[in-house]
C-alpha cells in the first residue's frame, strides 16, 4: 500500500511537471520555427518585390497608354502596334538565329570542356580556375575586350589570321559574320559556369561503369556516348532548357558590340524592347513586348518540361 501511495505521487508530480516542460519545449520549437521563418519571409519579400510585382506591372501595364500624363486602358492597341511593326519579326528571326547558333557550339563546349578536365588528375583546380574566370570578369569589360580584338584595322583575330596566311574577317561589320562573333563572346563569357555544372556531375558518375565498358572493349567516344551521356542526362536536359531561355534573351553583347547593326541584323527581341522603352519613349509598347516575350518562354518551358517527363516515363 505505502509504494502504491509513493508511485501515485510521483506520478502526480510527474504529471505536474509536464505542462510546463511541454510549453518550454513548445516555445523553444517556435523561436527556432520563427527565426527559419524569419529569413525565408525575407527571402520571399524580395522575391516579390523585384520580380512578381514588376511582372505584373509590366503585364498591366501592356494594356496601358500614357498620354501627357494620363493613363488610359487601351485594350489589345499595343500588341497589335508591336505586331504590325516589321522590326519584331526581325527581330524575332535573329533571336532565333542567334540562340540556334548559341546552342550548336555554347551547350556542347562546356560539356567537352568538363569531359577533357575530367580526365587530369592532378590539375583540376587550376583549370577551373582558368575555364571560370571569364565569368568573374564584368561582362562589359570582357565583351569590350572582344570588340577591341575584333578590329577590321588593327584587331588581334585579323592579325592572327594574317599571319596564318588566311583570309581575314570583317567581324562585326558584316551582317554575315556579325552574329557568330557575338555567338563566340557569349559562348567565352558564360561557358565557365555550366562547365563546372557538368563536372560536378560526371565527377558523381561510379567509375565501375567506365571499368565495366572498357573490359567490354569501348573506345573514348563509346564509352561517352554509352555512360557519361545516360548518366548525366537530366542535368543536360536542365542545362539545355536553361540556356534556351537565356540565348533568347541576349542583349548585353548586341548593345555593346554592334548596337543591334549592321543593318539591324543583330537586333534581338529585348534589344528590340530597349529601344522602344528608352529611344522611341513607348514604354506601354515595350510592356506589351516583353509580355510576349515571356508567354514565348513560359510555352516553350512547358512544353519541354512536359515532353522530358515523357521520356522519363518511357
Amino acid at each position: 500500500m505505502a509504494a502504491t501511495l509513493t508511485r501515485g505521487q510521483d506520478r502526480l508530480e510527474t504529471d505536474g511537471d509536464a505542462p510546463p516542460l511541454r510549453f518550454a519545449s513548445l516555445r523553444r520549437a517556435l523561436v527556432r520555427n520563427l527565426r527559419a521563418h524569419a529569413f525565408l519571409i525575407g527571402a520571399l519579400l524580395c522575391f516579390v518585390l523585384f520580380t512578381w510585382y514588376p511582372m505584373i506591372r509590366e503585364i498591366v501595364m501592356s494594356f496601358q497608354r500614357v498620354h501627357y500624363g494620363e493613363t488610359s486602358w487601351v485594350g489589345l492597341a499595343n500588341y497589335r502596334q508591336i505586331t504590325a511593326d516589321p522590326e519584331f519579326w526581325s527581330a524575332w528571326r535573329n533571336t532565333l538565329e542567334f540562340t540556334g547558333i548559341a546552342l550548336f557550339f555554347g551547350f556542347a563546349a562546356p560539356f567537352v570542356a568538363a569531359i577533357v578536365i575530367n580526365e587530369f588528375r592532378h590539375a583540376q583546380g587550376y583549370l577551373r580556375i582558368l575555364v571560370y574566370l571569364p565569368v568573374m570578369l564584368p561582362p562589359v569589360a570582357g565583351i569590350l575586350l572582344f570588340k577591341y580584338f575584333m578590329d577590321p584595322g588593327y584587331g588581334l583575330f585579323n592579325h592572327v589570321l594574317h599571319a596564318l596566311h588566311l583570309p581575314t574577317s570583317s567581324w562585326l561589320a558584316s551582317k554575315s559574320s556579325s552574329m557568330p562573333s557575338l555567338v563566340l563572346v557569349s559562348t567565352w563569357g558564360n561557358m565557365g559556369s555550366a562547365t563546372l555544372v557538368y563536372l560536378a556531375a560526371l565527377q558523381g558518375i561510379p567509375g565501375e561503369l567506365y571499368e565495366a565498358a572498357e573490359l567490354d572493349g569501348a573506345n573514348l567516344l563509346q564509352r561517352i556516348w554509352h555512360v557519361t551521356v545516360p548518366q548525366t542526362r537530366l542535368i543536360l536536359s536542365l542545362m539545355l532548357m536553361l540556356q534556351v531561355v537565356a540565348t533568347m534573351q541576349m542583349f548585353t553583347e548586341s548593345f555593346v558590340l554592334t548596337g543591334g547593326g549592321p543593318e539591324g541584323s543583330t537586333t534581338t527581341v529585348v534589344y528590340l524592347l530597349y529601344n522602344y522603352a528608352f529611344n522611341y519613349d513607348k514604354f506601354n509598347t515595350a510592356a506589351a513586348l516583353g509580355v510576349i516575350m515571356l508567354l514565348v518562354l513560359g510555352c516553350f518551358s512547358a512544353v519541354y518540361l512536359w515532353l522530358d517527363r515523357r521520356g522519363q516515363e518511357d
